[in-house]
């Protein structure tokens, strides 16, 4: 008997220690990060049987159980990996937004002084200072935008080195989830029973690998998980860990991508395939918002300088020259993949600035068809040869490229940082018009002639000398116009074209366009009346060019002439603010939404001290009832040992 109440009290005196470490070690680890409480779990030894039935034998500690939600879990990684990815995207756009909110030193106070000094030229088109003024804010105005651009680089860059930095924690964490795997499945084999601190160490490893990529983790029946990211591949697989790499794009090498080791190659990841963590936000912003932002920018810019150069080209500048180009507009960008293998060389240049589009371009060759794809949107465009013109971007192809290459296309991504004011001499300010016209003093009738106008095609046949337009009373018609010149005669929307060397009629208000020169003849001339249409030989006191520049400012030249340069920028500024101003409002409810999820883990999981102390006290008090137990089984083998010696 004593030895039965011996045992007894020898495995309730077992028990009771295996609590108190339990809850000891509880409380040592309340803050510990990842960490789950722990509980003994406990069971009546095997009956002994006895002729008046069974008697207990004591109490046996089955195992040491860890207190841990496996749905919650899984719940708070998921979660937790959309929280750190709209927290990196919210703060990455918050630079953009900083950057293009500014008021005072933006794009918007430059490019008002540009057309305000375009104004001050009309005014005073012979004011030496006010070309210099001109020409200062011309400069302003690039060096706003290479400010800009300058900013934009560092955030690619900063992007690309954060990149680097997350797929290396990546990496790390992703063979300390193996190490752990390897570990769990052999303690899990040697006793049959689960290793609970080793299991919160994995835990924590993939909670920590879901801010910085989303992944899923799936348990295996021997006591191991594979890891797979948001687009299926495995990062770990049993004990095995692969490998993320981040390295230049071979299309795009300013930007880093992620891709998978294959041996001794390399499969590439595209940025919408990466979804979830510190990863997926940086990939969304870079290659979506920023690159944007870039090329909007760049749009209003080439733009801009494209229209000031073709209105520029139809003035005469002191000298009496035709204007050359105000702004030095940079050529697209082409970068050739570096997976090409044909003699292929693509060149583009702007057809039409008004028609581009706020994105870069991918020409691909497939053997037989060129795919021009449009990379901001995807819409692709097919053709059998080159040269094309899309969006006002005229695509060549010489050489022979092999099936398979592709050419990165970047029409407007690096203009800003490019741009360049063309003169340095206010002389060479073209503010005159090209074309002076004038009414003999002699004339007898009432015609009149209006000022003239060029267009774009007036530079490539300018007038080579003054020209004396004749009314021939008898016939109703004008002669003088060049022999070699058609004459198209508008009125009222309606216009009739007249070959070379056959004399016009002349009609009250018609409009006469030749070689790009227009001008308007109004009243009643009298036979013999004649007109002057002349090249202007001199700029001075002449400012209808300067007027036409400055009234870019209000016409709609950008994307497909739907805005004004002013509407494009603020329309840039408005989209990044909005952005901005959501991924703010989702990151502060997917915040809330992980607060939630952890301590609905916490509240499972957690350790908490108050009941930790009562364990300390239950189990403390078992302790001491255990040891009396073992007390008075050994006083009764006392009693029992007197007998023997008393008899």
């Amino acid at each position: 008997m004593s030895n039965g109440i011996f045992g007894i009290g020898l495995s309730g005196l077992a028990a009771a220690q295996a609590g108190l470490t339990t809850a000891s070690h509880n409380i040592s680890n309340v803050n510990t990060p990842g960490y789950s409480r722990q509980e003994t779990v406990q069971s009546n030894a095997p009956p002994q049987f006895s002729g008046s039935g069974y008697i207990g034998t004591g109490v046996q500690v089955t195992t040491v159980r860890r207190v841990y939600n496996d749905y919650l879990g899984a719940q708070t990684q998921h979660v937790a990996a959309g929280a750190a990815q709209l927290d990196t995207y919210s703060t990455e756009l918050g630079k953009l937004d900083n950057l293009f909110g500014d008021s005072t030193s933006g794009l918007s106070p430059a490019m008002n002084n540009f057309f305000t000094a375009l104004n001050a030229v009309a005014q005073h088109p012979a004011d030496t200072p006010s070309r210099q003024a001109l020409l200062a804010s011309a400069q302003a105005l690039v060096s706003s935008l290479r400010q800009q651009d300058d900013q934009l680089s560092e955030i690619r860059s900063g992007d690309n080195q954060q990149i680097q930095s997350a797929v290396t924690t990546i990496n790390s964490d992703a063979q300390q989830i193996a190490d752990l795997n390897k570990r769990i499945a052999e303690a899990t084999a040697a006793g049959n029973q689960q290793p609970n601190d080793l299991l919160d160490q994995r835990d924590q490893l993939i909670r920590g690998l879901n801010d910085q990529i989303g992944a899923t983790a799936v348990a295996q029946s021997d006591g191991t998980v594979n890891v797979f990211l948001s687009n299926g591949q495995g990062l770990v697989v049993g004990q095995t860990a692969s490998t993320l790499v981040a390295r230049p794009n071979p299309d795009d090498p300013q930007n880093y991508e992620v891709g998978l080791q294959n041996g001794a190659s390399v499969l590439r990841f595209t940025a919408q395939s990466l979804t979830g963590g510190a990863l997926g936000g940086l990939l969304a912003f870079r290659d979506g918002d920023l690159t944007a932002a870039q090329n909007a920018l760049g749009r209003i810019a080439v733009t801009l300088a494209s229209a000031v150069n073709a209105q520029h080209h139809l003035g005469v500048d002191l000298t009496g020259a035709l204007g050359g180009d105000l702004f030095t507009v940079p050529s697209p960008v082409i970068t050739n993949a570096t997976t090409n293998t044909g003699s292929g060389t693509v060149g583009a240049s702007i057809q039409d600035a008004t028609a581009l589009q706020a994105s870069d371009y991918r020409l691909s060759y497939d053997g037989t068809n060129y795919t021009v794809t449009r990379l901001s949107d995807g819409n692709a465009q097919t053709f059998s040869s080159m040269p094309q013109t899309v969006d006002g971007l005229a695509i060549t192809v010489s050489g022979s490229p092999a099936a398979g290459d592709r050419f990165l296309i970047q029409a407007t991504r690096n203009v800003p940082g490019t741009l360049k004011v063309a003169i340095t001499d206010p002389a060479r300010v073209a503010a005159a018009g090209p074309v002076t016209t004038g009414r003999s003093s002699g004339n007898a009738g009432s015609g009149a002639i209006g000022a003239a106008s060029v267009d774009s095609t007036y530079p490539s046949t300018p007038l080579a000398s003054a020209l004396t337009l004749t009314y021939a009373g008898g016939a109703g018609t004008l002669n003088g116009f060049p022999a070699s010149a058609s004459v198209t005669v508008i009125l009222g929307g309606t216009s009739t074209t007249y070959a070379p060397g056959v004399s016009p009629p002349y009609t009250d208000g018609a409009t006469y366009a030749f070689n790009g020169v227009s001008f308007t003849l109004s009243g009643t001339p009298a036979n013999g009346d004649t007109f002057s249409v002349a090249p202007n030989v001199s700029g001075t006191n002449d400012n209808r060019n300067a007027q036409a520049l400055a009234a870019l400012a209000s016409q709609n030249l950008v994307a497909n002439r739907t805005t004004t340069f002013a509407g494009a920028y603020g329309e840039l500024v408005a989209t990044v603010g909005n952005t901005a101003s959501n991924a703010q409002t989702e990151q502060t409810a997917q915040a809330a939404l992980l607060s939630q999820a952890q301590s609905q883990q916490d509240a499972v999981s957690g350790v908490n001290l108050d009941e930790e102390a009562a364990n300390l006290q239950k189990y403390q008090q078992a302790y001491q009832a255990a040891a009396k137990v073992i007390a008075i089984a050994g006083t009764l083998f006392d009693a029992i040992l007197a007998i023997g010696a008393t008899s």
